[in-house]
């Protein structure tokens, strides 16, 4: 049970960090486009 239990935590761990690089390159990208997008405007 006992490494079941590690096991999930090491994977909920492995997404949480996934979800944070996944917005931070979001975030990164729309700085990067927001002059483009200012343009088309």
């Amino acid at each position: 049970m006992s490494s079941k239990r590690a096991m999930k935590q090491a994977q909920k761990q492995a997404f949480a960090k996934h979800r944070n690089n996944m917005a931070n390159n979001r975030f990164s990208s729309k700085k990067k486009n927001s002059s483009k997008y200012k343009k088309k405007n």
